[in-house]
């Protein structure tokens, strides 16, 4: 009996180190994801100032005459 108590701590305590683990890497996780949101924010931001500024310029270019 003794021996199944000492076999159940054990596990226990490793099942313990193990939560602790994953609930520090899935905090590591959000902080990654939420800066892979934000740089993605960012950058379609760009894009759709680089977009509406070509169209700006499109715009002035004379037309083509065939």
């Amino acid at each position: 009996m003794e021996n199944e108590l000492n076999a159940l701590e054990g596990k226990l305590a490793h099942l313990i180190q193990i939560s602790g683990e994953l609930r520090a890497e899935n905090h590591r996780l959000r902080q990654e994801l939420a800066h892979a949101l934000s740089n993605n924010r960012q950058c379609n931001d760009k894009m759709e100032t680089a977009k509406a500024r070509l169209e700006k310029l499109l715009l002035t270019l004379p037309e083509e005459q065939a």
